[in-house]
């Protein structure tokens, strides 16, 4: 009984002790924004936009079949779209790479050699980002800002490498997933039904289905009252937050704060 009561005296001091720390975390701004999980370096997946603009981006890193075809739909419609390009797809493809720099199109950066960059080190992570910079520099005169992780695959590392050399990580918060090849229609439907203000959306340039999918997604977000601008100029440069979501809100909206502890 003793020793019971002895351990006893320190049990209401530690609850109490327990409480007050967790009414500090809870009540400070900065702990609750580490506890929602937004301290990671997130890429940007999508933007807070007022108005009804979506990007429209295109994964270049193994064939060349349609990159002509996609290049004269997006012109059709006089829609400037942002193509993320490995490495070694410009050292094969130099003149396509051209072409899409030539027609207005935004080229712009997907590693090197298309690897997981999460099992690189910092060094290798800025190699592959820096050598791809090179050779698309070379062959279109502009050096990428954008960086798209080969397989959606990053980590702080990775984000916080590419901002080192000077580039921003993108992602996509709609993915047509035209890689599957189930057809037309499902690439149309799962596009219309998921975009939204501010989305970026996911397509590849020599995927089976697109070039036929492509026009009537087009149509389908224009009737919807969608406009449509390349990545760079859909982002914000500064002055923004990223929620939990990887959604970009710019500073000095009433939304800011809600939307980034929600």
């Amino acid at each position: 009984m003793p020793v019971i009561r002895k351990n006893a005296r320190w049990l209401l001091p530690a609850f109490v002790f327990m409480i007050c720390a967790l009414i500090f975390f809870a009540s400070t701004p900065g702990r609750a924004v580490l506890a929602s999980g937004t301290t990671r370096q997130l890429p940007i997946y999508s933007v807070q936009k007022d108005d009804k603009v979506v990007a429209l981006t295109f994964d270049a890193a193994w064939g060349n079949e349609d990159t002509n075809d996609l290049i004269d739909i997006l012109d059709r419609y006089d829609i400037k779209a942002t193509f993320f390009v490995v490495g070694q797809w410009v050292d094969k493809y130099p003149e396509s790479v051209k072409a899409l720099a030539d027609a207005g199109h935004e080229v712009m950066n997907h590693s090197n050699t298309h690897p997981y960059m999460t099992k690189l080190s910092e060094e290798q992570i800025a190699e592959e980002i820096n050598t791809c910079a090179d050779k698309i520099e070379n062959v279109t005169g502009v050096r990428p800002i954008l960086f798209r992780p080969p397989y959606g695959d990053y980590s702080d590392l990775v984000v916080n490498t590419a901002k080192a050399v000077e580039h921003y990580t993108i992602q996509w918060d709609v993915d047509s997933l035209d890689w599957k090849e189930s057809g037309v229609q499902d690439i149309v439907d799962r596009v219309l039904s998921k975009a939204a203000p501010g989305s970026i959306i996911l397509f590849h340039n020599a995927a089976k289905y697109t070039p036929q999918a492509l026009p009537t997604v087009i149509e389908g977000l224009i009737q919807q009252g969608y406009t449509f601008a390349p990545v760079s100029e859909l982002i914000y440069r500064d002055n923004y937050e990223m929620d939990h979501t990887g959604k970009q809100i710019p500073l000095g909206t009433e939304e800011t704060q809600q939307e980034i502890q929600d």
